[in-house]
Parts: C-alpha cells; sequence; structure tokens
C-alpha cells in the first residue's frame, strides 16, 4: 500500500502545473478516493488538498524570486484564474504578497515533498476484529460541527454538556447492540477534511430501536466494520489509537476505508485520567 501510495505522490510532483485528478491519484494508490483521501490526512497531518496548494505555492514562491515571468504568469500555471486570487493565496502561505516578496527577496515558507515510510517496531499489537453488522440505526442529539484536527473540538465539548443526563438514561435504555452505550458519532465529513470543514457529530446509541421524539436517527447500511480496543491514559490512548489504525493497521493489512461513520465508545476511570475505548470504522476487503 505504501509503495503505491508514494508512486502517488511522484504523480502529484510531475503534474503540479496542470490539473490534479484524485481519482486518477486513486487509481494509481490502488484503492478508493474515500480511503486515499482518508489515508493521506491520517498519515500527512493534512488533507489532500491542502498538501497539493501547499507544494504549488512552494514551486510559484522560488519562481517568484528568480523574475523570469510575470506573476500572472506564474499564477496561471499554478491553476489560479486571476492574479488576485494568486496573491491572497501566496499571502496566506509565505506571509506576503508575491510582488513584494519579488522587490525585497523575502525570506519564504516552503512545503517539502512527503514520502511514507512503515515503521514497525515489534513491540506491541494492535486489538481488532472483523465484524459484519446487518443495517442499524445511530439514535441520538445531533450537531453540526467542525473538523479540529489537533486538541480538543470545543464545539463538541459544548454540545455534549447541555445534554441532560435524563436524556442520557433515556437514550442508554435503547442501546441494544455493540456497540453498546452512549457513542459519539462522526458522518458526512467533507471529502477534503480540512480543518474547519464541517461534519454531522452524534451523540447517541447503536439500536435497531424507533427514534423517540426530540432525537435524531442516521440510518446505518449493513457492512463490515474493523473494531479497535485500546486502554490507557485520557486522551493519549485514544489519540494514539487513530494514529496506529492509519499508520500501521491499514497499510499492513487487506481492507480499506468505506464510506461511513466513525464511531467511538468511552469509559473514562472515576478521576477522568484512564480510558477504555473501542473504535469502530466502517471497511471493506481489497480483493486480489
Amino acid at each position: 500500500m505504501l509503495k503505491r501510495l508514494n508512486q502517488a505522490m511522484e504523480h502529484i510532483e510531475r503534474h503540479l502545473d496542470q490539473p490534479i485528478d484524485v481519482a486518477e491519484l486513486a487509481r494509481i494508490a490502488a484503492t478508493s478516493e474515500y480511503h486515499l483521501r482518508r489515508m493521506f490526512s491520517a498519515l500527512a497531518g493534512m488533507p489532500l488538498s491542502e498538501y497539493i496548494r501547499r507544494r504549488r505555492l512552494t514551486l510559484a514562491g522560488a519562481e517568484v524570486l528568480a523574475a523570469r515571468e510575470t506573476l500572472l504568469e506564474i499564477a496561471v500555471r499554478y491553476g489560479y484564474g486571476s492574479g488576485e486570487a494568486f496573491a491572497r493565496a501566496f499571502r496566506a502561505m509565505h506571509g506576503v504578497g508575491p510582488g513584494e516578496a519579488r522587490r525585497t527577496g523575502a525570506t519564504l515558507s516552503s512545503q517539502p515533498r512527503m514520502a511514507f515510510r512503515l515503521i514497525v517496531e515489534g513491540s506491541s499489537s494492535m486489538r481488532h476484529r472483523i465484524e459484519n453488522k446487518p443495517d442499524f440505526a445511530v439514535v441520538g442529539l445531533k450537531a453540526r460541527v467542525p473538523l479540529v484536527h489537533a486538541g480538543p473540538n470545543q464545539a463538541i465539548m459544548d454540545f455534549v454538556r447541555g445534554i441532560g443526563p435524563r436524556t442520557l438514561e433515556r437514550l442508554e435504555k435503547l442501546s441494544d447492540q455493540e456497540p453498546h452505550g452512549i457513542v459519539a458519532v462522526c458522518d458526512d465529513l467533507d471529502p477534503s477534511r480540512a480543518e474547519g470543514t464541517e461534519l454531522d457529530y452524534y451523540h447517541g446509541v447503536v439500536t435497531s430501536a424507533a427514534a423517540p421524539e426530540g432525537t435524531t436517527a442516521l440510518a446505518v447500511p449493513a457492512g463490515a466494520w474493523a473494531v479497535f480496543t485500546t486502554s490507557g491514559p485520557a486522551p493519549q490512548a485514544i489519540q494514539n489509537l487513530w494514529r496506529d489504525v492509519y499508520t500501521q493497521w491499514f497499510p499492513s493489512n487487506p481492507y480499506r476505508g468505506r464510506p461511513g461513520p466513525e464511531i467511538l465508545r468511552t469509559r473514562l476511570s472515576p478521576d477522568r485520567t484512564e480510558a477504555d475505548a473501542e473504535l469502530w470504522l466502517p471497511v471493506e476487503q481489497v480483493s486480489g
């Protein structure tokens, strides 16, 4: 998987001055477009679209300083329809406009080329299983929140704090299948997975029961799920689990992610310093 992913990275480098089709990158990486975007975001720490944008602006910055072409010619080469749009993007990355950078020879930012390697430590094994579930529903309360890649998601925290204990008790009684109890569910993420884009967050239960008045139901079709478990200090154990799933498990197993909600069940110790967590991700087996 990582070999094919690196071939896709080479394709990006050869076509930075041309339109880049993510579907073509997925074909080179021998996976789905959905899984490629999710995998790249987890491995690189930024969305694929952001990496491509930053690589283009890195090369554009060098050409601006070289002063062999007009700023508009450089802008058009790297996909900007106007000098104004190029100037805004250039300033957002480099902290200075292209005209000023050319006049002053300013120091610019740089996005290095990325390549991926699998580091096998062998010191621990991931606890996981594959579950084939019939269709079910996530029933609970829903909010539209921004995506936050690192650190706490304040919007989710505020939303959960606003749910009364009696509502949670009523919901928990509906839980009739794994993962049992109250779960956190993320769905309908933007394909770019860019910081600040929005997603649907559900705080509820997995159930076959109908949604009571005042709650929302998310219908989930039948399919395979990879289930990962971990225990340890909170929140580090959960953050490390997400990292290990995409840096170790997916590259080493014949599965890829498929569209669907991501489900996390967490149980905290009384002092909230330790966590037992179970992460459910929708997957499909890679043929061949």
